[in-house]
């Protein structure tokens, strides 16, 4: 009986020192990333190849650029990316939103009708075009009307979310859309629509999307911001080398056609390096909107784009 007890003794303290010496392994920080559902979009589902230990990714897909601004104003997410837009109008009303980073730009295009007999910009004067109001494409879009001596009013703008567009045009409900890739490789892949231009000639260039966060993430955890933006960084890069990885991604996150993958790929730049021209394309923007009454007042550019956060290089 005595060397029973000794045997159970000896069992549970060599337990308990085992226990007692072993580290402690914490969770992985699951880091909750927004995106949009379009191939500009497409980075944050490449952040598991160069996610550090401790950490995993989670990406939250959204319908629309306010969305995504409201997951990060509400911090639903740690970090989304979405149209600069929409960064903008939240920015403007003292929403604490805060750009720390390039994200997908280009991916814009307006497409017209195939039959409809549009080949210039001023054709699409008393057409009906789908535009999803506070978006970045209804801003460069104004951008254009203005460079050709034309107003909103010169068209019937028609509100439809990007993934409506091009199904839209094909039923004839609209003439033309401002879209997102995919939807103009779509239109022009289903042979229902052409591409009339690549919105890209304004003072925005193809500044579009932006990675942010939320005021409070800055102050409270640099490191994770730290963090993310190299796995942005890297992603980013990853993605420019990649591009056979992009439709691939594309076309199993997307559901899209490898055709239609590969030609809106084609149509997008992916950038993480916040710099001076960046900067001065969002300061841009933001007197385009103030201009148009879209927003009473511009952000305070100090706290509203904060660039210095991440790699240098």
């Amino acid at each position: 009986m005595l060397s029973r007890r000794l045997l159970l003794a000896s069992v549970v303290s060599s337990a308990l020192a085992v226990a007692l010496g072993s580290p402690a392994y914490a969770a992985d920080k699951v880091i909750k990333v927004g995106g949009l559902k379009l191939i500009h979009s497409i980075v944050p589902y490449f952040y598991d190849k160069f996610t550090p230990p401790g950490y995993k990714i989670e990406v939250i897909p959204f319908e629309t650029p306010t969305d995504g601004k409201n997951a990060v104003v509400t911090k639903s997410v740690d970090f989304g990316t979405y149209g600069v837009a929409a960064s903008i109008l939240g920015a403007a009303v003292g929403e604490p939103v805060v750009v720390i980073a390039q994200s997908g730009n280009g991916g814009m295009g307006i497409v017209v009708k195939k039959d409809a007999g549009i080949d210039n910009f001023k054709a699409l004067k008393g057409k009906r075009v789908g535009i999803l109001p506070g978006s970045t494409q209804e801003a460069v879009f104004l951008d254009r009307l203005k460079a050709e001596g034309m107003t909103i009013k010169d068209v019937q703008s028609v509100r439809l979310s990007f993934s409506e567009m091009a199904g839209a045009l094909e039923r004839g409900d609209i003439d033309a859309y401002v879209g997102a890739e995919p939807g103009p490789s779509i239109s022009v892949v289903r042979g229902v629509g052409k591409v009339l231009e690549y919105p890209y000639s304004t003072s925005v260039g193809n500044l579009n999307m932006v990675m942010t966060t939320h005021a409070d993430t800055i102050k409270s955890d640099p490191a994770l911001v730290k963090v993310f933006l190299e796995i942005h960084r890297k992603a980013s890069e990853y993605a420019m080398a990649n591009r056979a990885a992009v439709v691939e991604m594309s076309s199993a996150k997307l559901g899209l056609s490898a055709d239609v993958a590969k030609l809106a790929a084609d149509n997008v730049t992916f950038a993480w390096k916040p710099d001076a021209q960046w900067t001065q394309r969002i300061q841009y923007y933001c007197s385009l909107m103030l201009e148009r009454k879209q927003i009473r007042k511009l952000p305070d550019y100090g706290s509203f784009i904060v660039p210095d956060l991440g790699p240098k290089s």
